[in-house]
């Protein structure tokens, strides 16, 4: 799966914990269980080693949902942080509020430069996000001319009631669209309301979210010292948001990290310039920047060229604008899609885009080659694959 460090071998890995955050998901944490569980079975089966999966259990604060792992002489405490009630309160939005933000975002966007930027840095994932908002556009037209059509088709002394019905028509005409469009393969509403909250995140206008990552970074400071080692996994959207937590912990006691229990953090299907890039977004670069200095804390970007929602061609600080103060820093896997796939799966995945994005919390079909189950369960600490990673490593196609 990956190079050793160099230098002397790291101890025996016995207990590990690890703290996962979702992307913008409104799903039940225990979905994330079941998911863990059904793949921790392929990837006991094609690794010939057992994985023991523990039921959840809800914390009485309701922040997270842990459940353990046991797997080769080592115990792993899984805890998925949690903030699908914000996800929630934002998705799915109103189709009012949809109608009035969606133009002023856009224009906001490309009045900044920022839709150029995000262009040069992840083509395929600007592509996606802003057709996503075209189509979304176009569906609102197209409600508002076969509104438009039904009213001139009423009979003439019923024209003047027919165009005042119009507006409402269309709004109706608009949420059948919307609600047809919200699964695969295109992902209407899901895109535009992440996107939306993205950037207010990026403004200062998602106030909701600052108490939960004082939270998060509240559990995960007090890890320290549980175990042979803690992992901070952030996927999605919660690329962003981990680093926003681990740069709390650390303006908190900047000696995290430094006292015997290696810390790391795995940034997977990593979104951090989307973000990033926004003007607005001035706190988070302070944050991404300081982080970039916490040495003592690793970090291991994942990426894949083929998950379309996902930004992967530069290191993260510099796609940011930023200078990265370690150019080295992240550490890169990147994973092959035949590592955890096969070519007749491919085929039939491709254009899912939401399930190529979540591939790489799966299983890999293969006894070798990239496996998250592996990676957060197995006997390999995931500092050492932190360490023994490259970024000189060739992508994965």
């Amino acid at each position: 799966m990956s190079g050793k460090p160099d230098g002397d071998a790291p101890r025996v890995l016995t207990s590990r914990i690890v703290f996962y955050l979702p992307g913008f998901d409104p799903r039940d944490p225990e979905t994330y269980w079941g998911l863990f569980r059904r793949e921790a079975r392929f990837t006991a089966a094609r690794r010939g080693a057992a994985i023991t999966v523990g039921d959840p259990v809800r914390s009485a604060d309701g922040v997270e949902l842990a459940w353990t792992a046991d797997s080769r002489g080592v115990s792993t405490r899984y805890v998925l942080l949690r903030w699908e009630d914000i996800v929630r309160a934002r998705f799915p939005q109103s189709d009012w509020t949809r109608l009035r933000g969606v133009p002023a975002l856009l224009w906001r966007l490309w009045r900044t430069g920022y839709m150029a930027s995000l262009r040069r840095e992840g083509w395929r994932f600007s592509t996606v996000i802003f057709c996503v908002h075209y189509i979304y556009i176009a569906l609102a037209l197209l409600s508002l001319a076969a509104a438009a059509g039904l009213a001139a088709l009423a009979p003439a002394a019923a024209q003047p009631w027919a165009l005042v019905a119009v507006p409402p028509l269309a709004y109706a005409i608009l949420a059948g669209l919307i609600r047809a469009t919200r699964g695969k393969p295109l992902y209407v509403p899901h895109l535009v309301d992440d996107t939306a909250f993205t950037h207010s995140y990026a403004a200062g206008e998602a106030p909701e979210i600052d108490p939960r990552l004082d939270a998060f970074a509240t559990r995960i400071h007090a890890a320290e010292g549980e175990a042979d080692e803690v992992v901070v996994v952030g996927h999605s959207s919660s690329s962003f948001l981990g680093i926003e937590v681990l740069d709390r912990v650390l303006a908190r006691d900047p000696g995290f990290g430094c006292r015997g229990t290696p810390v790391s953090f795995v940034s997977i299907g990593s979104v951090i310039p989307w973000l990033g890039l926004d003007p607005a977004a001035r706190r988070f670069r302070d944050s991404l920047l300081r982080f970039g200095r916490a040495t003592q804390i690793g970090w291991l970007d994942v990426r894949a060229t083929w998950d379309w929602l996902s930004i992967h061609k530069n290191n993260p600080i510099t796609a940011c604008g930023l200078a990265p103060p370690d150019p080295a820093r992240p550490s890169v896997r990147w994973v092959a899609i035949h590592e955890l796939i096969t070519s007749a799966d491919v085929g039939r995945r491709q254009w899912n885009l939401f399930q190529m994005h979540f591939q790489l919390l799966m299983a890999s079909q293969r006894d070798s080659g990239f496996d998250y189950l592996d990676v957060v369960t197995g006997p390999e600490p995931v500092h050492a694959l932190v360490a023994g990673c490259r970024e000189d490593g060739a992508p994965g196609l």
